[in-house]
C-alpha cells in the first residue's frame, strides 16, 4: 500500500463525537514513550503527522488521521507511566476503554511494545482485555534497531513464549518495526490493505 493522503480530522475524548464515516479503522495504542508518535510518522511518509515529544504523555486525546481517502488511522494516548495526575489518568483510562468497546468502525487495534524491554505486567493485562473482549489486534514491537538481530529474535522469542505460557493458545500477530530505518512499514500497511480489501 502507498499513502497518498494523510490528513488529520479530529481529536476528541469523547467517543460519541468520533468521525460518523463507515469506514474501517486501525487504533495504534502502547505505554508512554513507546514510540508511537514516531511510528506513525514512518507509516504515512509524513514527518509531523503525529506529536512526537521526549515528554511520555503527550498523547491525551483520540485522534483520527483519514488515509488515502479509505480507513482511519487512530492515534490512542499511552497507558502506563505518563508524568499525569491520577485523575487524568483515570479519564483516559475511561475513554480508552469506550473506545474499544463502543466503536463499531474499529477492525484492528496494534499494541506497541519497546522490543528492548522484558515483559510488562501493564502490557500482558491490557492484551488480556482486550481477548476477553475479542477485539482483534496485533502487537507491533518497535525501536528495532537499538538492538543486533540476534538480539531481537531472542527478545521476541522470550515475548511470545511468556505470552503463551499466559491465557494464549497461539500467539498474536506481531510485527518487529523501527521508525529509523522504516523497517516493519511495508508489511504493517500490506496488513491493513489486506484486511481493507477483505471487508469490500
Amino acid at each position: 500500500m502507498q499513502i497518498k493522503s494523510a490528513n488529520f480530522v479530529v481529536s476528541n475524548s469523547d467517543v460519541k463525537k468520533c468521525p460518523n464515516e463507515p469506514i474501517p479503522e486501525y487504533a495504534f495504542i502502547g505505554r508512554s514513550n513507546v514510540g508511537k508518535s514516531s511510528l506513525i510518522n514512518m507509516l504515512t511518509d509524513r514527518k509531523h503527522l503525529a506529536k512526537t515529544s521526549g515528554r511520555p504523555g503527550k498523547t491525551q486525546l483520540i485522534n483520527h488521521f483519514r488515509i488515502n481517502e479509505q480507513w482511519f488511522l487512530v492515534d490512542l494516548p499511552g497507558y502506563g507511566y505518563a508524568k499525569v495526575s491520577k485523575k487524568v489518568k483515570s479519564t483516559f483510562q475511561k475513554f480508552i476503554t469506550q473506545y474499544f468497546s463502543q466503536r463499531e468502525q474499529l477492525v484492528s487495534a496494534f499494541v506497541l511494545i519497546d522490543i528492548r524491554h522484558d515483559p510488562q505486567k501493564i502490557d500482558m493485562e491490557f492484551m488480556e482485555w482486550l481477548g476477553e473482549n475479542q477485539i482483534p489486534f496485533s502487537i507491533i514491537f518497535t525501536k528495532a534497531d537499538k538492538l543486533k538481530p540476534k538480539a531481537i529474535e531472542r527478545h521476541v522469542d522470550n515475548y511470545i513464549n511468556t505470552l503463551l505460557e499466559g491465557v494464549w493458545e497461539e500467539a498474536p500477530n506481531y510485527f518487529v518495526t523501527s521508525s529509523t530505518s522504516g523497517m516493519g512499514k511495508d508489511e504493517i500497511l500490506n496488513y491493513i490493505e489486506g484486511i481493507n480489501n477483505q471487508i469490500k
